[in-house]
């Protein structure tokens, strides 16, 4: 049963699961009208980083060593879209008093901040990271389905790197 599990199909599944969450957020935002905000814009980048790189591994196949690369990097992205998702997750639990001011947008942002101040900017958040204008079966918002599914991928990743050949 383990044998099903290789390497190839993992990552291949993971690479699917990003496209599938990809296309969920594609459908979100010109269907349904849902605007991103600059920590939802990361966290798919994030996603598509993750989706690339897993691509990637699936169509090289390789052995013990680059699935082990493979992994670690894929980790390594994943636990950075983790906190990004964390992070959001936290923005909208803050008590309405808490919540900080609606800042510039993205673009504005990006076009006119240097990189690093720019970072800094989006990850502390704005009022409009912390709404929460939908929820899956009205329990789980964005952000946190989002932090599920990194959840999920550093514990695939973690059980490719660790196990053995």
């Amino acid at each position: 049963m383990l044998q099903w599990f290789s390497s190839r199909r993992l990552f291949a599944g993971g690479f699917l699961l990003c496209l599938f969450l990809m296309i969920a957020a594609l459908y979100m935002e010109h269907y349904m009208g849902l605007e991103p905000c600059p920590l939802c814009a990361f966290q798919r980048l994030f996603v598509i980083a993750i989706g690339v790189v897993a691509l990637l591994a699936a169509l090289h196949n390789p052995q013990r060593v680059g699935q082990r690369i493979y992994s670690a990097v894929l980790a390594l992205l994943t636990l950075g879209g983790l906190s990004v998702a964390l992070r959001h997750v936290w923005l909208q639990h803050l008590p309405p008093d808490k919540v900080p001011d609606c800042g510039p947008g993205l673009n504005y942002i990006m076009d006119t901040f240097p990189v690093f101040d720019a970072l800094r900017l989006i990850f502390k958040g704005s009022g409009e990271c912390a709404e929460v204008s939908w929820r899956f079966l009205g329990l789980f918002s964005i952000p946190e389905l989002t932090a599920g599914f990194f959840v999920v991928m550093l514990i695939v990743e973690i059980y490719i790197f660790a196990r053995k050949a």
